[in-house]
């Protein structure tokens, strides 16, 4: 009793597609996942008993082994769930499903067989299409993001109970609820709120314009963060193409508030000084992007540029210049794409005056300046 199904993971910014193998055999029953799993996968094979057996159907009491492929690559998250359940299910014969090699099965199973949203899902169902996957089964609260790419066929479902039934032919997918989302940019600052500083807008329009990099320098309080953010609002507008980009990194980051919108606004961050190198340009001991790819197409904002260290501020040097960042580990070499505008404010002097008398003297000394 054997059965095969595709799922996927997140590989740095990429959908990494999993083969999902489960055999069933006599034995003492037991249950083991290989393949390189982390604990979050280790832990899928207690998620899915339960789910299983609260999904109206039967936990084998038999040899149950579980190899996710390929088996040199280590695999993370919980959205191996469903693909190891249905798995089990196929294994043991209680579902019979045609035509497995052309679908995907993303999501993570609760006790009593719901599904929950998983992070990263539109790379993943980019990863689907571009292998010719033709379905994709996965969670509810994620159907409207992976619809987002076109020629590949959602199937949202709630529950395990829900896909056994939609496989049986027992219930049809609602695709209403895939309704997608792609409004005009609306910001809710603008440079009108700037009065004065006309040779500063200027230096800004052109540095929008060209692309360029930006240094703002003046004493506390004379309007550098807040011109600094209002210059997404005079970028070019993104295309789908870029749109896509920006979507799928805040996916795997997490940080999409609503599920199935294309984002269109150009990304603004702005870290605090007291970042660690990895997380400015990414890394870690698993490999995450950083606050230059969480920019990409948009502002990379450096308040109080002095107060970074050194050793952060050097690593910007070559993902400004290559517009990407190469990550090197034992296991894996991934790129981050890094195609951003570096915008950076800071004070002439510790005290912030220096060079501005008429207003408040400088109290720092020459050396303090200097350095």
């Amino acid at each position: 009793m054997y059965a095969k199904l595709n799922s996927a993971s997140v590989l740095g910014i990429d959908g990494l597609l999993v083969e999902v193998e489960v055999d069933i055999s006599n034995g003492l029953p037991m249950f083991d996942i290989v393949g390189l799993p982390d604990s979050a996968v280790r832990e899928a094979k207690d998620r899915v008993r339960a789910a299983i057996k609260n999904s109206e159907a039967n936990f084998p009491l038999q040899r149950i082994t579980t190899n996710l492929a390929p088996a040199d690559v280590k695999k993370e998250g919980s959205g191996f769930d469903l693909a190891i359940a249905m798995g089990v299910l196929i294994a043991s014969q209680q579902l019979s499903v045609e035509q497995m090699k052309h679908i995907l099965f993303i999501g993570e199973l609760a006790l009593d067989g719901s599904l929950r949203p998983l992070s990263g899902v539109l790379a993943m169902v980019m990863a689907a299409r571009e292998a010719g996957l033709e379905e994709v089964v996965l969670p509810a609260a994620n159907a409207a993001e992976g619809a987002l790419v076109e020629g590949v066929r959602m199937v949202p479902v709630a529950s395990l109970k829900q896909a056994m039934d939609y496989f049986r032919g027992d219930w049809t997918p609602d695709l209403k609820s895939m309704e997608q989302e792609r409004g005009e940019s609306a910001f809710s600052i603008d440079f009108s709120d700037v009065q004065g500083q006309n040779h500063v807008k200027r230096a800004m329009e052109v540095a929008a314009a060209g692309g360029h990099n930006l240094l703002l320098i003046g004493p506390p309080g004379s309007g550098k963060t807040m011109l600094a953010r209002r210059i997404p609002t005079i970028l070019p507008k993104m295309d789908l193409q870029e749109s896509l980009e920006v979507t799928k990194i805040c996916s795997i980051a997490g940080l999409i508030k609503e599920r199935g919108r294309l984002i269109t606004e150009r990304p603004f961050r702005s870290p605090h000084h007291t970042i660690s190198t990895a997380g400015l340009v990414g890394g870690g001991t698993v490999l995450k992007p950083g606050e230059v790819s969480l920019a990409h197409r948009g502002v990379l904002f450096l308040d109080e540029l002095p107060e970074f260290s050194k050793t952060v501020l050097e690593v910007l040097r070559q993902p400004l210049e290559d517009r990407e960042v190469t990550l090197g580990r034992a296991r894996a070499v991934l790129t981050f794409p890094a195609e951003l505008m570096l915008v950076a404010s800071m004070n002439p002097c510790p005290c912030g005056f220096f060079g501005y008398e008429e207003d408040r003297s400088c109290t720092c000394t020459p050396h303090q300046v200097q350095r």
